[in-house]
């Protein structure tokens, strides 16, 4: 009889012991938008977003938080305590949902000119790095993927080489002339 008692006791333990491990790491995920206001004092951020939307994010400060931000991501962006570049282009990344909101890094995109498209991926070629959007109207546009590419995907932002965009996927994308070729600077992947 302890036997027993003595495995359930264990698998519970176990069990409980995973699920403070799985909550205690915040998964990140990115949005993009113009940085309209830094409030170093209160340390926090307010974005507008590409549909209009204004959110107000605050900054990391806890070095006790445990996050899940790619190598690659975290070496592209400056942290958020000290991005200071306001009326700017940039891609925010962040945990947390709706007011409650947590701004860990900020990459600046600059001033553009961009390009928002929104569609149907068509194609994905990993050879070429690059997938084909076509859009409501039937138009059909291919955008290249670089390693400064974030993707907002529905396990969280991941960086360019790793997005993988699967044909009928919904996304919404934000991209430049690079060298003359449409390339993504940011991909929202519903």
């Amino acid at each position: 009889m302890l036997g027993p008692i003595s495995r359930i006791s264990l698998l519970i333990a176990c069990l409980s012991f995973a699920s403070v491990v799985a909550h205690a790491q915040q998964v990140i995920h990115a949005l993009v938008g113009t940085v309209n206001v830094i409030n170093a004092n209160a340390k926090t951020i307010v974005v507008t977003t590409d549909d209009g939307t204004q959110g107000s994010f605050d900054d990391l400060t806890d070095p006790k938080v445990h996050i899940s931000l790619d190598k690659a991501l975290r070496a592209e962006t400056t942290p958020a305590l000290s991005f200071t570049t306001k009326d700017t282009s940039a891609i925010v990344l962040f945990y947390g949902e709706g007011a409650d909101r947590t701004a860990v890094a900020l990459r600046d995109i600059g001033a553009g000119p961009f390009t928002r498209s929104a569609g149907t991926v068509v194609n994905f070629s990993g050879k070429d790095h690059s997938f084909s959007v076509k859009d409501d109207a039937g138009n059909v546009e291919v955008f290249k993927l670089t390693p400064e590419t974030v993707a907002e995907t529905r396990m969280g932002a991941v960086d360019g080489k790793k997005f993988e965009p699967a044909k009928g996927d919904q996304v919404r994308v934000t991209s430049s002339l690079v060298n003359g070729s449409p390339t993504a600077l940011f991909v929202y992947a519903n």
